[in-house]
């Protein structure tokens, strides 16, 4: 075992000469939230997609949380990011946030669904969603935070997802 000193990012460039300034997104800078509802339908089928609110590709996500009461026995739900209509709707990560989430399983009250699936890490906390997402450059455009039914939904209920992302 060692005593180790480690310094994040932010510290590091604060401790710098000359000091280096830090990106608003990641110290300092506003936060913005988006709180969205949607209802999910007994019947609706794998693929279904709801899209929840929209983020532009140069957001730092900061926390996203999904509200939910028990939805039957078979609704499950991916939660990712989908190009907006006007770039042509397709799906750019499904599963970006949240793989194979249950929606069946017992209610959701705030439960924080960011980095549930091993795609968007902690290890990519602090990160732009394009740098995330591995593409070189920020496209300059925006995205659809969106929950992607994998397992059909044989109840109906309303879902809630609240994001918090500095842009």
């Amino acid at each position: 075992m060692a005593v180790v000193a480690v310094k994040s990012t932010l510290i590091t460039n604060a401790d710098a000469t000359p000091v280096v300034l830090n990106s608003p997104r990641v110290d300092g800078g506003f936060e913005r939230v988006s709180v969205a509802t949607a209802a999910i339908t007994s019947g609706d089928s794998v693929g279904s997609t709801y899209r929840m609110f929209r983020v532009p590709s140069n957001a730092v996500m900061t926390d996203l949380r999904i509200y939910s009461p028990d939805i039957g026995t078979t609704t499950i739900s991916d939660i990712g990011l989908y190009d907006t209509a006007a770039a042509g709707g397709a799906v750019v990560d499904a599963d970006f946030f949240a793989s194979a989430l249950s929606l069946k399983d017992g209610a959701l009250n705030g439960e924080d669904v960011l980095h549930e699936a091993a795609v968007f890490t902690i290890a990519n906390s602090g990160k732009e969603l394009w740098d995330a997402l591995g593409l070189t450059a920020d496209p300059h455009k925006f995205y659809d935070v969106a929950l992607t039914l994998t397992g059909a939904a044989d109840a109906t209920a309303t879902v809630k997802l609240a994001g918090r992302f500095a842009a």
